[in-house]
């Protein structure tokens, strides 16, 4: 983990799927804003202030998480004022911090994405198509899509953990759809209560599709 102070009210935290695994923080809670990723930003922020004075007691904060590379990303912590800032953290300065921890590993074998709608869905197939993302078929052995009460769910089975891309496309996924948490109790409701929009293949099938 590496912090880079950019001014005053700046920083930027060069974080590592090395470094979430020794935290113990599953990469997919990470990226929906779980509790265990709010303690493990208030870790952060506390090193922060330890390795390069930092400081953000008292203060509201914005922090913005980007993929650059398939094991690394950029989380840029910014201090803002109450009337620009959209998503936060309260960094209290009597609070006593103990990041949460997981016994699940990094990497979980089935995924449930929530796309509000359907344009939200084919905007992240647009999305990856124009970012060097078209192989993106190969994250999962079977995806399918799933539709229930007017939502869609991307359901990725049997991940395959050695697609090299997998960090930029949860971070692209990220961006149109939400996370599910419990993804297998969730796989039970679908099958009983959702609709097959899309059998398996649907990543491949999207492609070849949706986009002119």
């Amino acid at each position: 983990m590496k912090f880079e102070k950019v001014n005053e009210n700046k920083i930027r935290i060069t974080l590592s799927m090395h470094d979430l695994e020794e935290k113990d923080i599953d990469f997919h809670d990470f990226m929906s804003n779980s509790l265990e990723t709010q303690d493990l930003f208030l870790d952060m922020l506390e090193e922060a202030e330890e390795k390069i004075g930092f400081k953000t007691r008292n203060c509201k904060v914005k922090i913005e998480a980007l993929a650059m590379t398939e094991d690394n990303f950029i989380l840029t912590v910014t201090k803002v004022l109450p009337d620009t800032l959209r998503k936060h953290f309260y960094v209290s300065p009597k609070k006593k911090v103990n990041a949460r921890r997981k016994s699940s590993s990094l990497q979980s074998t089935n995924l449930i994405y929530k796309f509000n709608s359907f344009d939200d869905y084919c905007n992240f197939i647009e999305f990856l198509l124009n970012n060097d993302l078209k192989d993106s078929n190969k994250i999962a052995k079977e995806v399918y899509v799933y539709t229930h009460k007017n939502y869609y769910y991307l359901v990725l089975c049997n991940l395959n953990t050695k697609y090299e891309k997998l960090a930029k496309f949860y971070t692209a996924i990220t961006e149109f759809g939400s996370y599910i948490v419990n993804p297998d109790l969730f796989m039970h409701k679908l099958n009983e209560v959702g609709i097959v929009f899309m059998k398996n293949n649907a990543l491949k099938k999207s492609f070849l599709h949706f986009i002119k």
